[in-house]
């Protein structure tokens, strides 16, 4: 057997450097001493070495200071790059401390970049025969791509092979260089080509195979961009070598010689006492009472305790900053133990184990994920970490060994499974849910889920589905879907994985999520507020959401049908309007040949431009020609009944489930970072209710025959928890007096009585009370209500005199978040805010204007959820013949049989009201009808 070349890592420290930087927010010690990018850059590495635990070659390599021969060679190169900003610059001679302290080899040289030193190191071993992993997050290192080197980006947790290259750029390693030196690099200042992108280099390369050839044969390249080509000739030379990485640096150093040393423990403690990094400074200590003789593992915490290093979300009480939350907890050691279980004798031992477990993880692996068609495959289960189990049940592969009998495993898990004392941990437990009722199992007992966990510690940190967490919290790379089934076209149904490889991937999702739930359950518990919203409201919704789910909306197809042959009859009417306006027919479904129409033909003014430097066709450009330019507004309601028909008219019909008769959306509790509830397949919350259109759209959500659809929504709700909020007084009384409040404010801000407040000016009211809720400007203000920008300046002005207590309550929103980092909602949601200390103008506004707003929408989405709750308490104790089929916003939509219809909604619509104390009213509005049209 031939022996395993050996291994060398080599670490592009610069391409880490700002990466952590700008991924976390400006993080100091007590003392002040900015640390974000130590503590990002450190918590990386350690990952990293750990991956690599099986050799000690590696080099952490960084860009040393001034410039190198490509700034010689062209005095433009990297020019536009504003300088390192000075709390990064501080931070760099820490780092290379610590890094040096860890007793990892860091290299430097001066007159060239890390790129150059790296491409050295990369040849040089190779030619040695050691295998080489570059960790970057830079494409330009792609060029050094081999049979023996091979890139890996830590953030992405993506290796790229010759292959990878290839299908990532469409072009070999070999002719990266030429690709660079084509599509030029703005970051870097290379030029390049004008208007050649990665799409028309790949095309080149592909057809010409390199760039001398490209150039020799440069005549045959036709239109404009081969005038670019043959214009470029002359600079082709320099861009190909600014983008050429060079591998013949004179080093100090060989590969052989970049061996990691013992940590230096004393220069280690005093750099983690100094950045107050207490959780590495505390495994350290301990790591040293428990070995005093360790070696060079002294450095790192033992396999699984590093607690995901390139997140603001780790170890976060290392720092001071706005994201307090406790240090990860240890995971256990040791290897981890899965078992596949094939025999009764096997089963029983682990329904043994759960029933007396306080609380169990587990997963179903599926058919599909429709939840509605799914069937399961196998289940996992985890009562402690590092020991889990699968049960195969209906694996159909050649090899496939016998299973147990999936009914009867079901039946014997059933009494478990619908015990609600039993508590039950999962991820994403409502499609499990889901899952087990098509087997007729009514999933009883939820009692964690750590997709929720995490989204109500942070809704912003990372994305809340299992793989992302286990990078994110616990540092550990999971094994994906896609690496047992394989993708695209010859992806393989899971019920084909040979049952090994499928117990080593099911059983880890039942560890991983014991393990998330370990880490995440104690700093939820330590933040009262998040607590509370988590127990009180995310956990008790999920079975509510699934029956909502499960029952569904019933659908009219043959009045969509209809409305689709009108929507097609009038978007080939607004075609030909379009195609006269333009004085010539062409595709409005063609940005391109609309941005010739419009900026070349119709000579309109280009008011935005696309990144590449085209004239835009956004509908937001579109929106503003339209108040004055005919064929835009034609393109816009071109483009609505165009999404109408396809999204809706189209589709809907082809949604109906087979069974059921009906559509079944989903409901996700972990999107959107206010707490708002989102949907899709299909979206039941972006249909218009304004458009005659959209209204027809409605009109097909039908009730059975019997039946009445019954609507209450909640009305100006962010307005009324604003005027709680805010404790104004003028606001607070309008709402008391139920005061239509577009026109009191409009009396207020006009200074005239409230019977002469015209339509326009209360128009413009009510877009200076909304505007103002989500942060409009004053430059915002003016274009929406058709004045100039001085007018809605002294509007906003007169606003904030006539109710002080909301300019009041916007300070107070700004200057809390700054503090701490977050904003909270009435029920202490908390919604974080990381940009609120940004060096960028534009994404320090944008986070204050979300400071303002999220405790306003993220309490309406409390609210609406407690309602939901509640009522869904009514319908499961009462048992009345009504069914909550959707929620919308601010709306729930209910199905009532017609005898009950009326009492019905008004107990609705006491329950909603009664959903929140604020100190003004919260008003219901309420409706009923054949459809969902007729009841709002």
């Amino acid at each position: 057997m031939p022996e395993t070349p050996p291994l060398l890592v080599l670490v592009d420290g610069s391409s880490f450097l700002y990466r952590a930087y700008h991924a976390l927010p400006p993080l100091t010690n007590s003392k002040g001493e900015p640390t974000g990018a130590v503590f990002g850059v450190a918590n990386m590495l350690r990952k990293l070495l750990e991956s690599y635990a099986e050799t000690d070659h590696v080099a952490v390599v960084f860009d040393a200071p001034g410039k190198t021969f490509r700034n010689d060679a062209y005095e433009q190169y990297k020019a536009h790059r504003p300088p390192m900003p000075d709390d990064l610059r501080a931070q760099c001679e820490p780092l290379h401390a610590l890094i040096r302290a860890m007793g990892v080899p860091l290299l430097m040289e001066s007159g060239v970049e890390a790129d150059d030193v790296i491409g050295t190191l990369a040849k040089r071993a190779e030619a040695q025969g050691y295998r080489v992993v570059i960790s970057t997050g830079d494409k330009d290192m792609a060029q050094l791509v081999n049979a023996a080197v091979t890139l890996e980006n830590t953030l992405s947790n993506t290796r790229m092979d010759r292959q990878g290259v290839i299908e990532k750029f469409g072009v070999t390693p070999e002719q990266i260089v030429d690709y660079l030196t084509l599509v030029g690099d703005t970051s870097d200042n290379i030029p390049g080509v004008p208007n050649v992108g990665p799409k028309t280099a790949a095309k080149w390369l592909q057809s010409y195979g390199s760039l001398d050839n490209l150039i020799a044969r440069a005549a045959e390249i036709t239109g404009k961009v081969g005038e670019n080509l043959r214009a470029s000739l002359e600079q082709i030379p320099l861009s190909r070598l600014l983008a050429t990485i060079h591998c013949d640096v004179e080093l100090p150093l060989q590969p052989d010689e970049l061996h990691r040393r013992p940590a230096d423990t004393d220069a280690l403690r005093e750099l983690l006492s100094r950045f107050e990094f207490f959780t590495w400074l505390k495994q350290l200590e301990s790591a040293a009472s428990e070995q005093p003789a360790a070696s060079n593992t002294g450095s790192l915490p033992p396999r699984g305790r590093i607690g995901g290093g390139e997140s603001n979300k780790a170890a976060a009480t290392d720092f001071h900053h706005p994201h307090p939350h406790l240090p990860p907890q240890e995971e256990e050691a040791g290897a981890a133990t899965y078992e596949a279980v094939l025999n009764e004798e096997q089963l029983d031992r682990w329904l043994a184990k759960l029933a007396q477990a306080d609380l169990f993880a587990f997963d179903t692996e599926t058919t599909s994920l429709d939840y509605m068609t799914a069937r399961i495959v196998g289940l996992s289960f985890a009562v402690e970490p590092g020991q889990a189990a699968y049960v195969p049940l209906a694996h159909d592969c050649l090899d496939a060994p016998p299973q147990l009998d999936r009914e009867k495993v079901l039946e014997k898990l059933r009494p478990l499974l619908e015990d609600p004392q039993k508590p039950k941990l999962g991820q994403h437990l409502k499609y499990d849910g889901h899952v087990l009722a098509n087997h007729g199992i009514a999933l009883a007992g939820i009692r964690h889920d750590t997709m929720l966990e995490s989204y109500v510690l942070n809704s912003t940190a990372t994305r809340h589905d299992m793989d992302s967490l286990a990078r994110h919290y616990l540092g550990v790379q999971t094994i994906h879907y896609e690496d047992v089934t394989g993708k695209g076209a010859k992806q393989i149904p899971f019920s084909q994985v040979g049952v090994e490889q499928a117990t080593d991937y099911a059983a880890e999702d039942a560890d991983i999520t014991l393990k998330l739930h370990r880490h995440l359950w104690p700093r939820l518990q330590a933040e009262a507020g998040p607590c509370a919203v988590y127990e009180d409201i995310e956990i008790p919704l999920v079975p509510v959401l699934g029956r909502m789910e499960r029952t569904g909306v019933l659908i009219d197809g043959l009045r969509l049908a209809q409305h689709g042959k009108e929507l097609a009859r009038r978007m080939i009417e607004l075609e030909q309007a379009a195609h006269e306006v333009a004085g010539q027919p062409f595709n409005l479904g063609s940005p391109k040949q609309i941005q010739t129409i419009l900026y070349d033909k119709l000579g309109i003014p280009v008011s935005k431009k696309t990144p590449t430097g085209q004239p835009s066709t956004a509908e937001e450009v579109l929106q503003d020609l339209a108040e004055h330019y005919e064929l835009p507004r034609l393109l816009l309601e071109h483009r609505g009944l165009s999404k109408l028909k396809s999204t809706y008219a189209d589709k809907l019909p082809e949604m109906v489930n087979r069974q059921t008769g009906r559509v079944h959306t989903s409901y996700h509790q972990a999107i959107a970072a206010t707490g708002r509830l989102s949907s899709s397949d299909p979206n039941l919350q972006n249909i218009p209710i304004r458009s005659e259109e959209g209204r027809k759209i409605r009109q097909a959500f039908i009730a059975p025959p019997g039946w009445k659809i019954l609507a209450a929504d909640y009305s100006q709700i962010e307005l009324r928890i604003m005027a709680h909020l805010s404790g104004d007084e003028g606001l607070l009384a309008a709402f008391a007096a139920d005061a239509d409040i577009h026109r009191a404010t409009a009396s207020e801000v006009f200074g005239i009585p409230q019977e002469q407040v015209t339509p326009d000016q209360r128009r413009s009211a009510k877009a200076i009370n909304f505007g103002l809720i989500y942060g409009m400007s004053a430059f915002g203000l003016a274009k929406q209500i058709g004045v100039g920008q001085k007018q809605a300046q002294s509007y906003v002005d007169l606003y904030f005199a006539r109710y002080p207590g909301v300019k009041l309550y916007m300070d107070r929103a700004r200057q809390t978040a700054r503090e701490q980092g977050y904003v909270e909602t009435l029920f202490g949601r908390r919604l974080y805010v990381p940009d609120i200390q940004a060096r960028d103008n534009a994404r320090r506004q944008y986070a204050e204007r979300t400071a303002i707003n999220a405790p306003m929408q993220g309490t309406a989405a409390d609210i609406i959820k407690r309602a939901m709750l509640s009522v869904d308490q009514w319908l499961q104790e009462s048992q009345p013949p009504v069914r909550m089929i959707m929620q919308v916003h601010d709306e729930l939509v209910f199905e009532a049989r017609s005898d009950v219809a009326e009492s019905a909604l008004k107990e609705i619509v006491r329950r909603m009201s009664q959903a929140a104390k604020l100190d003004v009213p919260l008003l219901v509005g309420e409706g009923m009808g054949e459809n969902w049209d007729e009841a709002h």
